[in-house]
């Protein structure tokens, strides 16, 4: 079941997780194109969120069509992305023509999908042949305190939950190929602070477990002794994608 309380609730803080959210590497994304004949190929970014995805897709001189359901998190994306306004829709109703896309990009969203009704309306909007590809970008819980850090702050799916929840996209769609890209982002310990106030669980949280969250979190990049008394730490990712065409 979709938690749509959840799911709505980054628009109340958009600026900081357009700012604190790590971006796609470039090969994740190149990845995730692969074969996609037209060149640029249009794109559809579903969930698009404050923009990272559709600026990265842009970067490699794709055109790309952003869709997002918050409002504050549209008002975003188009001040961090210049010449380009995210259309109001959902997964389950893209206000877009049938055949429109030759690629569906979801970036850290399609868990949150009504995914037998969004399955049938990307395969309209895509063109056949077409590439549909949800990516996540999930901390690397192989690395001890960052398995640490999603236990305190309820930070959900391993890379590896990933690719075994989800195992087809519908009828309408081939079989499904996964790859892994590994990277890391450098932040402060009050840079962790402020990403971790950028997850569901915390945003839809009491005042008094927020605190909870957050005291937990401070207490172990102060005392965890691969983190203690560092300026800046290194938070590992696994970017998670699954890619499969429209038949």
């Amino acid at each position: 079941m979709v938690d749509h309380t959840q799911a709505l609730s980054f628009g109340a803080a958009a600026a900081e997780y357009d700012r604190f959210r790590p971006r796609y590497p470039e090969a994740a994304l190149r990845w995730a194109l692969a074969g996609v004949a037209a060149v640029p190929a249009r794109v559809v970014d579903l969930g698009a969120g404050t923009g990272i995805l559709t600026r990265g897709v842009l970067t490699l001189g794709h055109e790309v069509i952003p869709v997002e359901p918050d409002p504050g998190m549209r008002a975003q994306l188009d001040a961090a992305t210049p010449g380009t306004t995210a259309l109001a829709g959902s997964a389950e109703a893209v206000p877009l023509p049938d055949g429109t896309a030759d690629a569906v990009l979801v970036g850290q969203a399609y868990h949150w999908f009504d995914r037998e009704r969004a399955h049938a309306e990307l395969a309209r909007l895509l063109r056949p042949g077409g590439t549909f590809a949800p990516i996540w970008n999930i901390r690397d819980e192989r690395v001890g305190w960052v398995a640490e850090l999603g236990r305190i702050a309820h930070l959900g799916d391993s890379a590896g939950n990933v690719v075994e929840k989800y195992v087809d996209f519908g009828p309408e769609f081939q079989p499904i190929e996964a790859g892994e890209f590994e990277h890391t982002t450098t932040l402060t310990p009050d840079d962790v602070v402020a990403l971790i106030r950028t997850r569901s669980y915390w945003l839809t949280a009491s005042a008094e477990e927020r605190q909870r969250v957050e005291r937990g979190v401070r207490e172990l990049l102060a005392t965890h002794p691969d983190l203690a008394g560092r300026a800046t730490v290194e938070l590992p990712y696994r970017t998670v994608v699954l890619r499969a065409r429209r038949r």
